[in-house]
């Protein structure tokens, strides 16, 4: 019988995904010496987190709200949701792109305001209305920072619009670059693209690297009456900077997804109440593939799309299966090898994987494996966890 897993979750997470784990797992909002866990936005540095978590899924891309840098030293993977909730970002972008560039935000608090009969009102519109004269996309250049799953679907859709698109991401992957519409300019510098650039999409993770990423500094470079969109994060944009950039013209709007009192009441500023992914349909498909990946790791030991271990997948062609986290140290898959072989345990399949200072075994053996074994191979110096994971019979 196979073992019931016991899953915590901290938020309302997808019925629709839930489904996706194994009828015999335990689920709810209220269990103790859970397994694993599963959340979307609860900030969990403070939280006690159990020592029977084995992992932890955040179903969205971001995982600031989990102490990921913790869990990889008790040898607990992270996972995420990389690009279930690109389109639901992506339409609010272009939404974004057409409340700045038609002054949308401005012009619906101009009619909120307005009082008196319908033929007054209709007056004062026409009076009005000449404040919020906009722009049109087509021939317009977007600027895109960060060109992975959203960036390149944002990228794709304002070429569509008749944009043209210019692109900096100097860490893409050659999946995402796959990806990328060949239409798209490679800026040699974020410098470069901000000089060039009518609008700004920003889609990058909140990093020491990426903090205040719009600053002043930067703001400087642009050549006047830029949108600047951030459905990213918070903090890779400097509010300061950006309202000085307002007030000197350099920027003619900002629209995003994070409100801060600073922002609050200007009239080129709009920020919506962190829309990004709340759609239905996002929410189902970060869900579905995070119930996926955390049942498969807890089940067979495979990994993909963790934060702080390495993907690692080995189909299973043996009911006996050792999954072994570990320091990225010299000797350590000698070290396991030796001391299954002084157990008399033949190896039928072994993968080995690094990510920084994190590594991840995944060994199939021909027989059971015995306590004993699992001990000995948890007190080698750098082991972190050891999990035993046999198919019952």
């Amino acid at each position: 019988m196979a073992k019931p897993f016991k899953i915590l979750t901290l938020n309302k997470i997808s019925a629709k995904g839930l489904s996706r784990l194994p009828g015999h797992y335990v689920v709810g909002d209220a269990i103790d010496a859970p397994d694993a866990i599963l959340v979307r936005s609860a900030n969990m540095h403070d939280m006690d987190i159990p020592a029977s978590v084995q992992a932890i899924g955040r179903a969205g891309a971001g995982t600031n709200n989990i102490p990921a840098k913790t869990m990889s030293a008790r040898g607990v993977p992270v996972f995420n949701a990389p690009g279930a909730n690109a389109n639901a970002v992506k339409e609010l972008v272009i939404a974004g792109m057409l409340i700045g560039a038609r002054n949308l935000g401005g012009a619906i608090e101009f009619v909120k305001g307005l009082e008196g009969t319908d033929e007054e009102l209709h007056k004062k519109t026409e009076a009005g209305k000449k404040r919020f004269v906009g722009r049109e996309l087509p021939g317009r250049t977007l600027g895109v920072i960060g060109l992975g799953a959203i960036g390149s679907l944002v990228a794709d859709a304002a070429i569509k619009l008749g944009m043209q698109v210019i692109g900096f991401d100097p860490g893409i992957t050659v999946e995402a670059a796959w990806r990328l519409p060949r239409e798209v300019r490679k800026a040699e510098s974020i410098e470069q693209l901000i000089r060039e650039s009518e609008f700004i999409t920003l889609h990058v993770p909140l990093v020491e690297a990426t903090r205040n990423l719009i600053n002043t500094q930067r703001v400087a470079l642009m050549k006047g009456g830029v949108i600047l969109l951030n459905f990213a994060r918070e903090g890779v944009v400097d509010n300061a900077a950006v309202l000085a950039g307002l007030k000197e013209g350099r920027l003619h709007a900002y629209v995003c997804d994070f409100p801060a009192n600073a922002l609050k009441g200007h009239d080129h500023v709009v920020c919506l109440p962190h829309l990004g992914a709340s759609t239905e349909e996002a929410e189902e498909n970060c869900a579905v593939m995070l119930a996926e990946q955390v049942s498969d790791y807890l089940e067979n030991g495979n990994i993909l799309n963790s934060v702080n271990f390495p993907d690692v997948t080995m189909p299973r062609e043996s009911p006996f299966r050792l999954a072994i986290a570990n320091a990225n140290v010299p000797n350590m898959v000698g070290q396991i090898s030796t001391a299954l072989a002084g157990a008399g345990l033949n190896i039928h399949n072994m993968v080995n994987k690094s990510k920084g200072d994190m590594a991840y075994t995944l060994v199939d053996v021909d027989s059971p494996v015995p306590d004993a074994l699992l001990a000995q191979i948890g007190a080698i110096e750098g082991v972190l966890r050891v999990r035993y994971l046999p198919i019952e019979a």
